[in-house]
């Protein structure tokens, strides 16, 4: 089931970046810091009332030097495509203005949920300045202050009426659904294809659940596959070749679908920022991951190469030390081999169980290796952990105390069971519980 996504959209200085971070704060959102991850505002997550979805901050699209009406269709554009309901935001202390007129325009023929916000309404004197936004035409205009939160929950309340369910295709159990991320002209179009293009794959279409998508299913080796389509990489205009922001919001939805996630990185440019972003959030969202240099072709790529770069991707990526490492050239189909064996091993290491034996006699062994340090005179105590869940593996270890249980020694037990296990390609949890 993917999350529905909310846009934030309004003409500037109304105040969406700062009504965006109230949404993805103050407890209202559920927000992970991850060492390693280069995070991007426009996107986030958020929760309310048992429902968690995607925001979008249509502020944070940047669109160079173009004319400011242009900028602002472009990002209108953006949030309509992208989201499933809009939040038009105004501000109250200004009136209307053209520019919302302009962008009511725009939203009307979306055919999409729009919720009208008015903010900048600090005090109860300026609440009957909102009654003119009426004729914008979109409802009751909602009054809130991002400056001191006021009216957010009535806000969210009307917006969260409007979700819908967004269920998947339904597949085998056994059928491996992948999709592939990363910056725009990485190759990924390129991989797909020559994953398709290969001999012995029957090829089929399904329809997907993300507007202008088509998912591909194919079948190798006796093994079902769907690539998961990024919903609109085909489109083509100058909003999207404008920011690399907006791969983020494709990969997004694709990653949320996907047992395992192909990150691309091109050989030729080697390791960018936007690599490292794009990247976190499969990491964050517990898929498998294989990592996938491409254009390896143009590359003087002896096995000295190939391990230097290596190195400088372990290096780029530390919170995907999990990850395999595939070099290839999608355009050559050099090593094209190599990939669903790699994309097999992850998604099976994502679904793996282990049995509670074998983990507790791991974590007795871990124990007698490496006993826990004492904290503040008190020593952390493993009566016994059990796997809980898979996609990703999650383990619960039952302690006398949760906050004896330091990072340093999680991550020590964690390379233990990877040890033991493999767990190759996917992402595992560890949480402490307090024995009762």
């Amino acid at each position: 089931m993917r999350k529905s996504v909310v846009a934030i959209v309004g003409r500037p200085n109304v105040g969406k970046s700062t009504i965006f971070n109230r949404l993805v704060g103050d407890r209202i959102s559920i927000v992970e810091d991850t060492p390693g991850v280069t995070r991007d505002r426009i996107y986030a997550q958020a929760e309310w009332l048992n429902h968690t979805f995607h925001v979008i901050d249509t502020g944070g699209i940047e669109l160079g030097d173009e004319p400011l009406l242009v900028q602002m269709r472009a990002q209108a554009e953006v949030a309509i495509d992208e989201s499933d309901v809009i939040i038009f935001m105004v501000n109250g202390r200004d009136g209307i203005t053209a520019a919302d007129e302009e962008v009511a325009k725009l939203l009307f023929k979306s055919n999409k949920p729009v919720v009208l916000a008015v903010n900048k309404v600090d005090n109860p004197e300026m609440r009957e300045s909102i009654y003119e936004f009426y004729s914008l035409g979109f409802g009751d205009p909602h009054p809130i202050s991002g400056t001191h939160g006021l009216g957010l929950g009535d806000l969210l309340d009307e917006t969260v009426k409007h979700f819908e369910d967004h269920p998947d295709p339904e597949e085998d159990d056994e059928t491996i659904r992948f999709s592939v991320i990363g910056r725009p002209n990485v190759g990924k179009s390129s991989l797909i294809n020559s994953l398709l293009g290969q001999d012995r794959v029957i090829v089929s279409d399904l329809a997907g659940t993300t507007r202008d998508a088509v998912d591909t299913s194919f079948t190798r080796d006796e093994q079902d596959y769907v690539i998961i389509d990024t919903a609109g990489m085909r489109k083509r205009g100058k909003v999207y070749e404008s920011t690399e922001k907006y791969s983020v919001m494709r990969a997004l939805k694709a990653i949320e679908r996907s047992d395992v996630v192909l990150t691309l990185i091109d050989a030729d440019t080697g390791i960018q920022e936007q690599d490292k972003r794009i990247a976190g959030y499969a990491h964050e969202a517990g898929k498998s991951v294989v990592i996938v240099v491409n254009k390896w072709d143009t590359i003087d790529n002896d096995e000295t190469s190939m391990k230097e770069f290596e190195d400088e991707v372990r290096s780029g990526f530390r919170f995907l030390d999990y990850a395999p490492i595939v070099f290839l050239s999608a355009k050559t189909k050099k090593r094209i081999h190599t990939l669903l064996p790699a994309v097999v091993q992850a998604s099976e290491n994502h679904s793996k169980r282990v049995s509670t034996n074998l983990l507790n006699e791991v974590i007795v062994d871990a124990l007698a290796m490496n006993p826990s340090p004492s904290i503040k005179g008190q020593t952390l105590k493993i009566f016994y952990a059990t796997q809980v869940a898979v996609k990703p593996p999650t383990f619960v270890v039952f302690v006398n105390d949760p906050n004896l249980m330091h990072f340093t020694y999680e991550r020590f037990l964690e390379n233990r069971i990877r040890e033991a296990f493999g767990f190759v390609g996917t992402p595992i949890h560890i949480y402490a519980r307090k024995r009762t």
